[in-house]
């Protein structure tokens, strides 16, 4: 498999370092209207072929407790009756879709928070069995079935039930181990216990395991970050998973808490992200994209490498050509060039339900300018490189006509050094992989000053 060595410029992340999307669609949700109606979205799900296969995202918002700087759609309390009444209508909904749908072939599966473990072994049976009773798995063994996990809010014997229940991928909650950085966050949880439920995955087999960290938060150094870091190369997760911390109290009440006094500054931060990318590429984990590292033989890899990687709401994913549902308050949806979004708010999704009723809040109809650039920018964000023939081709367009705005705009970064440009092909270079996005956003045809100083976190 081709290793790619990241070159490290401070100057021009500095010179480059703007907010921007993270593209997990395009347009992004930022576009999403409420225009979009329950109608469009039932005949969107009525449109698809049987002989397509559908990947199904499942939002459980509960959490047991704040961590002070999640950004995530959720619900604090540790009152466990309220996620009794979030599962009967979580039912009601898959129910109600899947009688929309003519494809029943499922072959991925991700339940996402919120904390999912928040729920107890018996309701995510529960939910499981509804989603096997509405959809056809063809092959389990070769389906996947992710869950995020919460290490605090699962016991060590539940990891062998969620085997038993078909969950055979699994991504941990970690962010920082370092004990003053936990303090401050307000999401306590210890090495060893971390330890002893991925010892746990592992026996149960579960086959790729991805731990979530963050850098930028309170207290962290370069050095307390390390020995986060070298605590996790011990466990040796299959794919790790390193955020930007983005501070952004104004529109994250949660945030508000955080002293930002306490924050690294600028160049420490920088100094922290150095040495992520070279201590993980050091020790043998290949740099996907975006925050993403995964072992050589990790799914992610291997579809990088056979050109098949995409990007969905959840960040990188083996399959495009899945058709994806999302269930639950908040949960996004992409469907048939169509993106949709449910309501936000626990109190109208029930009410939706309890009439039958789809609950949709809004969504977008993608037009063939916005088909268009989503291949350019999923394409480069995923592969970094484009073949302008194949867009041609897939299009039914000149590429350089289509794009001559867009190709000028990309001239400083070919002057330093972060694009080549020929005649056929766009490739960003080791120089410029770190900063994906800014490559991307010169493509977004919806951007502007405003909303990228205030929607957007730091690309770096």
């Amino acid at each position: 498999m081709k290793t790619i060595t990241l070159e490290w410029d401070k100057d021009l992340l500095n010179k480059y370092d703007i907010s921007g999307p993270r593209y997990t669609s395009y347009p992004t949700a930022l576009e999403f209207s409420e225009d979009y109606q329950r109608e469009d979205y039932i005949t969107c799900l009525n449109s698809v072929s049987t002989d397509k296969s559908l990947s199904l995202y499942i939002h459980i918002p509960f959490c047991q407790n704040i961590c002070y700087y999640c950004a995530c759609n959720k619900i604090i309390t540790k009152d466990k009756s309220k996620s009794s009444e979030y599962v009967k209508y979580l039912i009601k909904e898959i129910q109600l879709v899947s009688k929309q749908l003519k494809a029943k072939t499922l072959r991925q599966i991700h339940w996402g928070g919120g904390t999912p473990t928040y729920l107890t072994m018996e309701q995510i049976s529960e939910i499981m069995q509804t989603i096997r009773g509405c959809f056809t798995i063809p092959n389990e063994s070769s389906t996947e079935i992710s869950i995020e996990v919460d290490p605090r809010a699962l016991a060590i014997n539940d990891i062998k039930a969620l085997s038993l229940l078909g969950f055979n991928r699994m991504s941990m909650g970690v962010q920082d181990f370092d004990p003053k950085v936990q303090a401050s966050i307000n999401r306590v949880q210890s090495f060893e216990m971390t330890r002893d439920m991925m010892v746990e995955a592992r026996k149960h087999g579960f086959q790729s395991i991805n731990l979530d960290l963050i850098y930028g938060l309170p207290h962290q150094t370069r050095d307390t970050f390390k020995a986060t870091l070298d605590k996790v190369i011990e466990i040796s997760p299959d794919r790790i998973s390193v955020f930007n911390y983005a501070h952004l109290p104004h529109r994250f009440k949660p945030q508000r808490r955080i002293n930002s006094s306490e924050l690294p500054s600028a160049f420490e931060k920088l100094a922290i992200f150095e040495y992520i990318i070279k201590k993980l590429q050091a020790n043998g984990y290949l740099y996907i994209g975006m925050d993403h590292f995964a072992k050589p033989n990790d799914e992610l890899a291997i579809a990088q490498q056979n050109n098949c990687l995409h990007r969905n709401f959840q960040g990188y994913t083996t399959h495009e050509e899945y058709e994806l549902i999302g269930v639950g308050v908040s949960s996004i949806g992409s469907i048939g060039g169509q993106y949709h979004q449910n309501i936000r708010d626990v109190e109208p999704y029930y009410e939706a339900l309890s009439q039958d009723l789809l609950p949709t809040w809004r969504g977008a109809s993608m037009s063939f300018d916005d088909k268009v650039r989503k291949a350019v920018i999923f394409g480069l964000i995923c592969h970094f490189e484009i073949s302008k023939k194949e867009i041609e081709e897939t299009f039914a367009i000149d590429f350089n006509q289509y794009f001559r705005n867009e190709l000028d705009l990309l001239t400083p970064f070919i002057t330093d050094g972060l694009l080549k440009v020929d005649g056929e092909v766009i490739q960003v270079t080791n120089r410029g992989r770190l900063l994906i996005r800014n490559i991307c956003m010169m493509f977004d045809i919806y951007l502007n000053e405003m909303q990228i100083i205030k929607s957007f976190s730091k690309v770096i």
